[in-house]
C-alpha cells in the first residue's frame, strides 16, 4: 500500500469517526430534550414559559433528526 493510500485510508477513517461521533451527540441531544420534554408534560403546569419550551424542543429535535439523516446518507455514499 502506497503512501498515498495509507493517507486516503487515514482520512476517511477520521471523517468517519468525526460523522458518528456527530452522530452519537445528536442521540444524546435528543434523549436529554426527551426527557425534559416529558418532565414538562407530566409536570401538568401549563404556562406561557412551559409551552413555549415544548416547542422550542420539538424543533431542536427535528433539528438533530435532520441532520442525522444527512450524515447517515453521507455514510451511504
Amino acid at each position: 500500500m502506497s503512501i498515498q493510500e495509507k493517507d486516503d485510508l487515514i482520512r476517511a477513517q477520521n471523517e468517519l469517526i468525526g460523522i458518528l461521533f456527530e452522530i452519537i451527540k445528536r442521540f444524546q441531544a435528543n434523549n436529554t430534550l426527551d426527557e425534559e420534554y416529558f418532565s414538562l408534560v407530566s409536570s401538568g403546569k401549563e404556562t406561557d414559559s412551559s409551552k413555549t419550551r415544548l416547542e422550542e424542543i420539538l424543533v431542536e429535535r427535528h433539528e438533530n433528526s435532520k441532520t442525522i439523516s444527512k450524515l447517515l446518507e453521507k455514510l451511504e455514499s
